[in-house]
């Protein structure tokens, strides 16, 4: 069975876990509701073969995503299934006709699908319907940086 973790049972709601078949079957594995966000991405292992349950997940969730795809670097993962995305860009200053530097703290959603995301990995999010008050943008795919390799920065 999935990890229950709340109060209340947790289940899938497209999946009837007293269909009669599969009790008679003796079938010890739970049926998984998965469908594909589709835009290039691919659903991830976990996602497929886990047994968490997570209604904002975009993969074994209700949650679709459209509008905006981003990518940004992960700046603090400190809240549960949420983490904050630092978006860096220019910005142009007519009166100098320079640059400068300017960032967007963005908060988005991670999937449990996703195990270790750390501050510093590169992370592409997606927009879906608001999750809650802050947050309207789920993990869709990581990058992990190597700690020790030497590189050149996103900005």
């Amino acid at each position: 069975m999935s990890e229950q973790t709340e109060r209340a049972f947790l289940k899938q709601p497209t999946i009837n876990l007293n269909n009669k078949t599969r009790i008679l079957s003796g079938s010890k594995k739970t049926p998984r509701y998965i469908r594909e966000v589709g835009l290039g991405f691919k659903t991830p292992r976990e996602a497929i073969e886990g047994t968490y349950i997570d209604k904002k997940c975009p993969w074994a969730g209700n949650v679709p995503i459209r509008g905006l795809i981003l990518t940004g670097v992960v700046l603090k993962n400190k809240m549960t299934r949420t983490l904050i995305v630092r978006r860096d860009y220019l910005h142009y200053i007519k009166k100098y006709r320079r640059y400068e530097k300017r960032h967007k703290n963005v908060p988005a959603h991670v999937s449990p699908a996703f195990r270790d995301i750390h501050p510093g990995d590169l992370v592409t999010i997606g927009e879906c319907r608001p999750l809650s008050k802050t947050v309207r943008f789920n993990v869709l795919k990581v990058n992990k940086t190597g700690s020790s390799k030497k590189g050149f920065s996103k900005f």
